[in-house]
């Protein structure tokens, strides 16, 4: 396979993934009462080795209008994006089942962010790209909504350790989120100001923050909660 087609990221990507999911779960936390962030956590990495692999091997390509869309990109997405998004509200939350609802709405809003991405990606028309484009971001203005008002509210009223971690990992995850909008809108289904294989680059780098950095991060700044707050918060 000719390098230039961006095999060489895409098998990068599937190598620090594969790594990194064994590097978060050997390093996480065992502790009961957040063991499932380490699980979290070095889950969303081994799930975009998998699809990273995918796309290097040029398993379900579309070519649209000359450009290559990787389904397994946004497959990816849609079921890591979720699992990531669900510890980060369960930090919110302090793990407090009674709050559990706000999990939902977050998660839901999450998926339409990334099937309407898909969809502008794929889209006939320039007019049908944006329209989907805006939708997607407008998903996008709805999850941080719920993650920075009610779920930010309640673990401030909460307060103690873990306001502090997830005021930190939402503050890592939105910065780097914010960047995923503005490389798809310089790529090559956007305004086509880079091309496929800098697209390429840009989101493996971002996947690598996003997932490894981050999922490392978090695991670290939940194992420093005393686990005295921890059993009085189950």
């Amino acid at each position: 396979m000719d390098m230039t087609t961006g095999f060489l990221p895409l098998m990068l990507g599937f190598a620090i993934m594969a790594v990194a999911s064994i590097a978060i779960y050997a390093r996480g936390s065992k502790r009961p009462e957040i063991r499932h962030h380490t699980q979290f956590h070095s889950a969303v990495p081994f799930l975009a080795a998998t699809a990273y692999l995918a796309m290097a091997l040029g398993v379900g390509k579309l070519e649209v209008e000359g450009e290559t869309i990787y389904l397994a990109r946004y497959l990816d997405w849609a079921v890591t994006t979720p699992i990531l998004l669900t510890g980060l509200a369960m930090t919110g939350l302090h793990e407090h089942a009674r709050h559990s609802s706000y999990i939902l709405p977050v998660v839901a809003l999450d998926v339409v962010m990334i099937g309407a991405g898909l969809l502008s990606a794929i889209a006939d028309t320039a007019a049908e790209r944006w329209i989907w484009y805006g939708w997607s971001c407008a998903a996008f203005c709805g999850v941080l909504y719920v993650l920075w008002i009610p779920v930010r509210r309640l673990s401030a009223q909460m307060g103690g350790a873990m306001d502090g971690v997830y005021v930190a990992n939402l503050t890592f995850v939105t910065l780097v989120w914010l960047a995923y909008p503005i490389v798809f809108l310089a790529g090559p289904q956007g305004l086509g100001i880079v091309g496929e294989v800098t697209d390429i680059w840009a989101v493996l780098v971002l996947d690598v923050i996003s997932k490894v950095v981050y999922g490392l991060l978090a695991t670290a700044r939940l194992d420093r909660i005393p686990t005295s707050e921890l059993r009085e918060l189950a």
